[in-house]
């Protein structure tokens, strides 16, 4: 895990998370808790809305309605996805192993991503004549802000443990999240 510096105020959402898997797992020490951390990595599904900046979401609404996919920066950076159904397995699966207490699993789709070929893919799926628009990131955040340009969990640990892997490919959970998306109109 990256945290970076205290002066840029995304860091403190970093920060708290891990903070909070201090405790737990010092909980679960001390205390004989059935602990286990799972940290998500961007779970996307039917019925999930574009609020709070989840770009599956947003990216299909604006598609749907034909206005442009707005990009952030050169849409380099990459990401990985993984459908709901996925994660809920694996955190099934997580809670019912004994051997999971007192560790830490990452849970997420393993398939890397651009956010540019996201933004392509979305059009292709969604059968959309939208363009992409790519936005700076101090147009949408401000000056100074910094982003990861890659996120990709490691989810070796997880299979190895529970026999579970997220597979659903990028390809159906973006066609299984936008039959849930209402087209305007």
């Amino acid at each position: 895990m990256l945290i970076g510096p205290p002066h840029q105020t995304r860091w403190g959402y970093a920060c708290s998370k891990l903070m909070d898997e201090f405790l737990a797992l010092a909980c679960a020490r001390e205390r004989s808790l059935p602990v286990v951390v799972a940290r998500l990595f961007n779970t996307v599904g039917p019925r999930q809305t574009g609020r709070y900046g989840m770009v599956v979401p947003r990216f299909i609404a604006a598609a749907k309605s034909g206005k442009p996919l707005k990009v952030f920066s050169d849409g380099a950076q990459t990401r990985c996805f993984c459908l709901v159904t996925d994660t809920v397995e694996g955190l099934v699966r997580l809670q019912a192993c004994p051997a999971a207490c007192g560790e830490v699993f990452n849970v997420g789709g393993t398939e890397e991503v651009t956010i540019r070929q996201l933004a392509e893919l979305v059009i292709e799926v969604v059968g959309s004549r939208s363009t992409i628009e790519y936005v700076p990131y101090a147009a949408a955040y401000g000056p100074g802000f910094e982003d990861m340009r890659r996120r990709k969990p490691w989810v070796d640990k997880l299979a190895r443990v529970t026999g579970f892997r997220p597979a659903t490919p990028l390809r159906e959970i973006i066609r299984v999240t936008s039959a849930s998306i209402s087209s305007p109109g």
